[in-house]
């Protein structure tokens, strides 16, 4: 009987139900882990990659499980421990975020969305890369927003870079130069994305007049198909060269761009959009999701990281809208600003957020393909912001 005891005492002492009183926190964190569950579920905010995510965190903040070890990556970052030890000691998602820290899932992705986008309407006006420049504000905005409170440079880069409303390319620039960051910056980032139809229309509405959102625009001109062809291997040559640093993202971008518009790579193109995505996605949210560990996550340094998020969005939104209404007044009321708030990246929500605010001021306008060119330059901007940024603030 004293043997039973002991067996059952030392299963109790090794279970998660007693680890779990052990610290708070960890009770805190598996709480927020269900929050975000709900979120993506029942209110279907980014669920393809919230649900993930939340999943990811739940798994590591679960007494026992040792599936994720940041010592072991900070060990890797310090050059003491390489990733075959990490193969050999890691959990399973050690594992899977070795494609997170490699840049890998970002890069897929950037493959799937390039298969995934038209760049027609952005070659039918290009006017509209200016608007998706302008909208990089954000990221610049929130950049030195963070200095200003006390986070080093490459810190203050990487949360920055959420202004983009872009997740990969955050996650990507993160891994590089701030992944102790990882988590809140890629949770904010994919929460406001989901949140853009609430977080966007208050601003257009305060910096538009009726007037300017009632203006209907001309059709698009028709783009050939030499010129979508054309168009994702020019910019990769041109970008590349100028900023080598961003390479990865946007020659993915671009290449599954030209998988779509060959005409000859209809199988590649839509492995691009469906399986590989898709099993991308996986790995990517549940690998970042396990970095927000109980002890790293739950500080004043991640309210900070949310708040500064918020801000780079409003900052993007803000400097899309100036722009278009500078070049509204430019082209004598030919084009509507409310375009410019679509400069942000996130596809192809912003360019529906801004077709919906010029239906309820003309229910007989039709902005979304207009938007569609400032909102896949914002693509293109926020790749070319983050090598920017890596170039100046990387590390070797």
């Amino acid at each position: 009987m004293d043997q039973i005891g002991e067996i059952l005492l030392r299963l109790w002492e090794t279970s998660g139900f007693y680890m779990i009183f052990s610290d708070w926190r960890q009770v805190v964190m598996i709480a927020i882990a269900l929050l975000l569950l709900y979120m993506g579920i029942a209110k279907k905010f980014e669920p393809l990659l919230l649900v993930g995510i939340a999943f990811g965190m739940l798994l590591a903040n679960l007494p026992g499980s040792n599936m994720y070890h940041p010592e072991l990556w900070d060990a890797y970052s310090a050059g003491t421990v390489s990733l075959t030890d990490i193969f050999h000691e890691g959990g399973l998602l050690d594992i899977l975020y070795i494609g997170v820290k490699s840049g890998l899932y970002p890069s897929l992705i950037f493959l799937g969305v390039g298969a995934m986008t038209d760049f027609g309407p952005l070659l039918a006006n290009p006017k509209s890369l200016l608007l998706g420049a302008a909208a990089q504000l954000g990221i610049f905005g929130a950049f030195l927003l963070a200095g200003l409170i006390g986070f080093a440079p490459n810190e203050a880069a990487s949360i920055g870079i959420i202004g983009g409303a872009d997740g990969p390319t955050a996650i990507w620039l993160t891994t590089q130069l701030a992944p102790d960051l990882l988590a809140p910056i890629a949770i904010a980032a994919y929460s406001y994305m989901a949140l853009i139809p609430l977080i966007q229309p208050p601003v257009m509405r305060l910096l538009t007049t009726k007037e300017e959102r009632e203006i209907k625009m001309d059709q698009l001109r028709p783009v050939t198909k030499r010129q979508k062809i054309l168009f994702p291997i020019i910019v990769t040559v041109l970008v590349v060269l100028l900023l080598p640093s961003v390479a990865p993202l946007l020659g993915c971008l671009m290449l599954g761009n030209l998988f779509r518009e060959t005409g000859v790579t209809d199988r590649l193109s839509d492995t691009a959009q469906n399986a590989l995505m898709n099993i991308v996605t996986i790995f990517l949210a549940t690998s970042v999701g396990a970095t927000a560990l109980y002890y790293r996550f739950l500080t004043l340094q991640t309210i900070e990281i949310i708040v500064l998020g918020l801000l780079a969005f409003e900052i993007a939104t803000i400097g899309g809208l100036l722009l278009g209404k500078l070049m509204c007044k430019l082209s004598g009321g030919k084009i509507n600003p409310l375009i410019g708030s679509a400069g942000v990246s996130a596809v192809p929500m912003a360019a529906r957020v801004s077709q919906a605010e010029g239906q309820k001021a003309n229910p007989s306008n039709f902005l979304l393909m207009h938007a569609m060119g400032p909102n896949v330059a914002g693509v293109i901007g926020s790749a070319v912001a983050a090598g920017f940024l890596l170039a100046i603030f990387g590390i070797g």
